[in-house]
């Protein structure tokens, strides 16, 4: 008895939605638009006779069979790629050094998973910092790569801009104090600049309550109703509100976006392992944020 082959590219398709959580995000990934994307995912799914993802709440979701189809998936791509090294190419080597803020770096894990599984003979070393501390490290090329808030115009390649929202406990309801207690990133910081920036430009009053250069103590400080704070989007858990639509005695000032850009040192740009990662890193940052 003959069995329906499991096409190479729709696997390929979807571990890169998989990992990314969405059919947009994976698209640039792996070079296939939108559309492409979800008829693969539906071909796979009629071969297999069941559904293999679902839509979950902020992305999309593994189904139980599509987590049994997923380990073989990842088996037969890493043996594929393995095996197309061997005889068709030569096998990139060497140290990545990247850096990183805890909030970007969601954006970035597809990617590394991605390249990691094609090139197996290459390290990265992630380091998870503030853009403020990264950036002098690009300069100083201690770090080959950075994601980093923008603060200057013309600092790096510009990829994408990330909406900064107020986000508070609801429960606590901690945004009808007066002065208004507020968490913010290290000074120095851009999303700190902009936080106290706006709030002086509307004549709120307000008082540091916390200090962290940190994501998880920024997140652990209003989740605890001791102050509200300005998180990147993309860093927000579902259980904050964002603070929108609040009474006028009440309302806070609207926050400018965060210019993400990419940062390569001097140092590496005669490397072919990094050219291949900034390569991959613009190529799906620009193509699905722009």
């Amino acid at each position: 008895m003959t069995h329906p082959d499991f096409q190479i590219s729709w696997l390929r398709t979807f571990i890169a939605v998989v990992d990314t959580g969405s059919l947009s995000a994976a698209a640039p990934l792996i070079y296939r638009s939108q559309s492409a994307v979800s008829m693969h995912i539906k071909k796979l799914e009629n071969l297999v006779g069941s559904e293999l993802l679902s839509r979950g709440p902020h992305h999309l979701e593994v189904t139980p069979k599509g987590l049994e189809l997923l380990t073989y998936a990842r088996r037969i791509l890493d043996l594929q790629n393995e095996a197309h090294d061997a005889l068709f190419k030569k096998q990139l080597s060497g140290l990545i050094r990247i850096g990183v803020p805890d909030d970007y770096a969601l954006y970035l894990s597809p990617i590394l998973r991605h390249f990691s599984s094609r090139h197996t003979g290459v390290e990265i070393e992630l380091t998870c910092e503030q853009s403020t501390s990264l950036i002098p490290r690009i300069h100083n090329n201690e770090l080959d790569i950075a994601l980093v808030s923008q603060d200057k115009k013309g600092q790096g390649q510009l990829l994408f801009q990330e909406p900064l929202l107020w986000v508070g406990a609801e429960k606590y309801e901690i945004w009808r104090k007066k002065p208004l207690p507020i968490a913010v990133y290290e000074a120095g910081s851009m999303a700190q600049i902009e936080t106290i920036s706006a709030l002086k430009q509307c004549h709120k009053s307000y008082r540091i309550v916390y200090k962290s250069s940190g994501l998880s103590g920024q997140l652990a400080a209003v989740e605890s109703g001791l102050a509200i704070a300005a998180l990147t989007r993309c860093s927000i858990p579902s259980e904050l509100k964002i603070l929108q639509n609040l009474p006028t005695e009440y309302s806070l000032p609207e926050l400018q976006s965060m210019k993400v850009a990419v940062l390569r040192s001097k140092r590496s740009q005669k490397s072919t392992v990094v050219d291949v990662m900034h390569q991959q890193i613009v190529q799906t940052l620009q193509t699905e944020l722009e």
